[in-house]
């Protein structure tokens, strides 16, 4: 999961609107996965999805606790833990929460569903080598 979410950060980075811009996300990831979401399970569905990715990489990246998922599925307090954060700190929060999203994704719809889902919003993203079985148990023996 680290590793596709890593792909789909980099990427999203490279279209990344300014952060002085007003209304710049700090997770173009789980904005571009929020409509797609949200149409498959609805908002109170994504909402919870989200919350549930937030509360288990807070465990990895500490930070992560004060940031609030609303109603509609954004996430809040992020900009003013972005202006207190180093940047690898802030970056590692990213791919922990992205990950951990993803993650929960396959367990609930699936590896090919979730690949299919992936493809359909990034599809110049190549997804060779990517192992999710192999790449779980390793993470968690480490």
């Amino acid at each position: 999961m680290r590793d596709l979410a890593e792909r789909l950060i980099a990427y999203e980075a490279k279209g990344e609107p300014s952060p002085q811009r007003p209304g710049s996300s700090r997770f173009p990831v789980c904005d571009r996965l929020g409509p797609h979401l949200m149409t498959l399970m609805g908002t109170a569905g994504f909402r919870a999805l989200l919350s549930r990715a937030l509360a288990l990489a807070c465990e990895q990246a500490a930070w992560l606790r004060a940031v609030h998922v609303k109603s509609d599925g954004s996430m809040e307090g992020v900009d003013e833990l972005h202006a207190q954060l180093g940047a690898d700190e802030f970056m590692e929060g990213r791919r922990v929460l992205v990950a951990q999203l993803l993650g929960l994704l396959v367990a609930f719809i699936g590896e090919n569903l979730t690949l299919r889902l992936v493809r359909e919003i990034w599809p110049e993203i190549s997804l060779n080598n990517l192992n999710f079985i192999t790449g779980d148990k390793s993470e968690k023996a480490q």
